[in-house]
This record gives structure tokens, C-alpha cells and sequence, in this order.
């Protein structure tokens, strides 16, 4: 059966086995995600390639520029710069501060305590990566954690 269908030399657009492109109703691809970088530029140059393929990397030059789902990665951030992303950025976005080999354990609590979802020390790229791999997985099983609660009660 499958073997007659695909035969058929009558293009029927909209129909199963039509060969017309595109198909209506097809989902379209999405982009995949979007790590938004604030900071210092050169201790994370080489991070996209240790992302899985899909995954950029933009360079907002505030936190303005910062779009809804992105995930936020702060390079050399201290508590103040936590606090005023938390402020301003929708709750469900995913703040990574990287901090230097040596920080301190007060700034790695003061920004963990302001509102960070992961500090990392040190700029190693594949552990950096797989950490805001990891911060995908939260944002998207958060997604559907929530869902629930956002269905209307009846």
C-alpha cells in the first residue's frame, strides 16, 4: 500500500503523501538556545565550541538587550550586578556568573544569596558549558513543573 501511495505521480498539494513544500501546519525549526554574555568578552571567547550544536552565543551590551529565554551568563560579576539582573529580568531566566579561580568564598555566596542559579569558578570551557547545559534542563523542566499551576482550576 505504502508502495502505491508513493507512486502516485499526481502532486496533490495539502494531501499525506504530497510532495508540495512546505507543508501548511509544519512546525517551523526553533532556534536553539541563546546564551547572552555580560562581562568580560575575552575569558569566555572559546566557550562556543564546547556548546552543543544550535546553542549561540550573543553579546548584549546591557541588560536591556537581554531577551526573554536567553540564558544569562555574567563573566566577572559581583553581588550588585546579580541583584539589578534579578531586578530587571523575568524571573524564569537563568542567571550563570563566572567567577575567577581564586574569588572568594564570600562572592561566590553573596552572589548564589542575590539571586544566581549557578556561580563556576575559574573559565574552564567544557565545565562552563556543561553547567549552562544543565541550566537548559532546569528552565525547561521548570516549564512543564509549572504548567500545571498554570492551568485554569475548574
Amino acid at each position: 500500500m505504502l508502495v502505491q501511495l508513493n507512486r502516485n505521480q499526481t502532486n496533490r498539494a495539502f494531501t499525506p503523501n504530497s510532495t508540495a513544500v512546505p507543508v501548511p501546519d509544519l512546525p517551523s525549526p526553533r532556534r536553539g538556545p541563546v546564551v547572552a554574555v555580560l562581562g568580560h568578552r575575552g575569558r569566555v571567547a572559546t566557550l562556543g565550541a564546547h556548546l552543543p550544536s544550535g546553542w549561540s552565543l550573543r553579546h548584549p551590551d546591557t541588560l536591556d538587550g537581554v531577551r526573554p529565554g536567553e540564558i544569562v551568563l555574567f563573566s566577572g560579576a559581583t553581588e550588585a550586578d546579580v541583584l539589578a539582573a534579578r531586578a530587571a529580568l523575568p524571573r524564569r531566566t537563568r542567571i550563570v556568573v563566572l567567577v575567577d579561580d581564586d574569588a572568594r568564598a564570600e562572592l561566590v555566596a553573596a552572589v548564589l544569596t542575590a539571586g544566581a542559579d549557578v556561580c563556576v569558578r575559574g573559565g574552564l570551557p567544557a565545565i562552563l558549558a556543561s553547567h549552562l547545559v544543565a541550566c537548559r534542563r532546569r528552565q525547561l523542566a521548570d516549564r512543564w513543573t509549572n504548567l500545571s499551576e498554570s492551568r485554569p482550576q475548574g
